[in-house]
C-alpha cells in the first residue's frame, strides 16, 4: 500500500523526558553521551549526540536535507525494520514500533529534527544517523516497544550502513520524485500543448532556420510535431533510465560485501520499499557498483534537463 503525499514542514512536539535523554539536563538543553563523550542537545529535539555533532561540524550552509530525501531514507528505515522482523532478527513489537516511527517521519510531520547540512561527511553517515536517532526516540515515546529501549543503532540501523542507505534513499527520492512529480507534469503539459495545436491547426505562420524567415508552417505541426514530440521523447528517456535507477544497494552495507547483513535482507528490503512508496524497486545484482557508482542517479538528470531545454532548432 503506497504512502500519502508529504506533507510540510511543521515543528514536531516534544518527546517526554527520559533517563536516556537526559532529563537531568537544564531547561533548554539536556546531557546526550556517545562514544565520543558528553554533548548538550536541545531539550525538545528529537535527535541525540551524533546528529548533534553534526550540526556544529557542518555549519556550512544552513540548508537541511531536501523532503523528498527525509521521505525516502525514513521508507528505507520502515522497510528495513519490516524485513528484519521478518527473518526474526528483531522482536516484532521493536519492528512495529520502529516501522510506525519510521512512517510518521515519512509524512513530514518531524521535518524541523532533520537538522544536518546538506554539505556533510560524504557518505552521509550523519543524516542516516539523524533518521536512526529521531525514529528511536520517537518509537520509544509511542511506547509500543516494550519495556526495553529502542537502540538507534542496534534496532532502526540492523543490517545496514551509511554507505548503502544513503545511496539507497538517493535512488528512491529521485524515482518518486519523477514518477510522482516529473512524470505526471510532462505528460499534462503535452496533452495542452496536443490541445492547443489542434486549436490552431488552421493557423499559418513562417517558420524560421537560424533565425532567418524559412518556409510556413501551421501552428499545430508546430506545436505537435516538434515541441509534443520532444516531450514524448524526453518521456521515454526518463522511462528508460527508471530501469536502472530502480536498482537499490541496500544491504551491501559498507563495501558491497553485505558483510553483517542477513544475505536476504536487500532483496527482500527491496520488495517491501516498494510496497510502501508504491512503485518498482528492485536489489541491484552488484552492490559494489550499486555503492561506488553515482552515474546511475545522474543519469534521470540528463533527460530531466533536456526535457525543459525547448525545442532543439529555432523553427518558431
Amino acid at each position: 500500500m503506497s504512502q500519502a503525499r508529504p506533507r510540510s514542514r511543521a515543528k514536531a512536539p516534544a518527546i517526554p523526558k527520559s533517563p536516556a535523554h537526559g532529563a537531568t539536563a537544564s531547561a533548554r538543553t539536556r546531557l546526550e553521551h556517545d562514544s565520543m563523550g558528553e554533548l548538550q542537545v536541545p531539550a525538545d529535539a528529537l535527535w541525540g549526540a551524533q546528529t548533534q555533532r553534526a550540526v556544529q561540524n557542518f555549519p556550512v550552509s544552513g540548508r537541511p536535507m531536501p523532503r523528498g530525501f527525509i521521505r525516502a531514507l525514513a521508507l528505507v528505515k520502515a522497510a528495513a525494520a519490516e524485513v528484519n522482523a521478518g527473518m526474526g532478527l528483531l522482536p516484532k513489537n521493536v519492528a512495529g514500533a520502529v516501522r510506525a516511527a519510521a512512517l510518521d517521519v515519512a509524512t513530514g510531520t518531524y521535518d524541523a529534527h532533520f537538522p544536518v547540512d546538506i554539505y556533510q561527511t560524504g557518505s552521509g553517515t550523519s543524516s542516516n544517523m539523524n533518521a536512526n536517532e529521531v525514529i528511536a526516540a520517537l518509537a520509544n515515546a509511542s511506547g509500543k516497544a516494550g519495556k526495553g529501549r529502542v537502540h538507534p543503532n542496534d534496532h532502526v540501523n540492523l543490517g545496514q550502513s551509511s554507505n548503502d542507505v544513503i545511496p539507497t534513499a538517493i535512488r528512491v527520492s529521485a524515482q518518486l520524485g519523477v514518477v510522482e512529480d516529473l512524470l505526471p507534469a510532462l505528460k499534462h503539459l503535452r496533452r495542452t500543448i496536443d490541445r492547443r495545436g489542434r486549436e490552431l491547426r488552421r493557423m499559418v505562420k513562417t517558420g524560421r532556420t537560424h533565425l532567418m524567415d524559412a518556409m510556413p508552417l501551421t501552428f499545430e505541426q508546430e506545436f505537435g510535431a516538434l515541441w509534443s514530440s520532444q516531450l514524448k521523447s524526453a518521456q521515454g528517456r526518463l522511462e528508460d533510465s527508471l530501469k536502472r535507477l530502480r536498482r537499490l544497494p541496500l544491504g551491501g552495507t559498507a563495501i558491497g560485501s553485505g558483510i553483517n547483513a542477513d544475505p536476504r535482507f536487500g532483496a527482500r528490503a527491496a520488495k517491501a520499499i516498494s510496497a510502501l512508496a508504491g512503485t518498482k524497486f528492485e536489489s541491484a545484482d552488484d552492490k559494489f557498483e550499486g555503492l561506488g557508482r553515482a552515474g546511475r542517479r545522474g543519469r534521470a538528470v540528463g533527460p530531466a534537463q533536456r526535457a525543459g531545454g525547448g525545442p532543439d532548432q529555432d523553427r518558431q
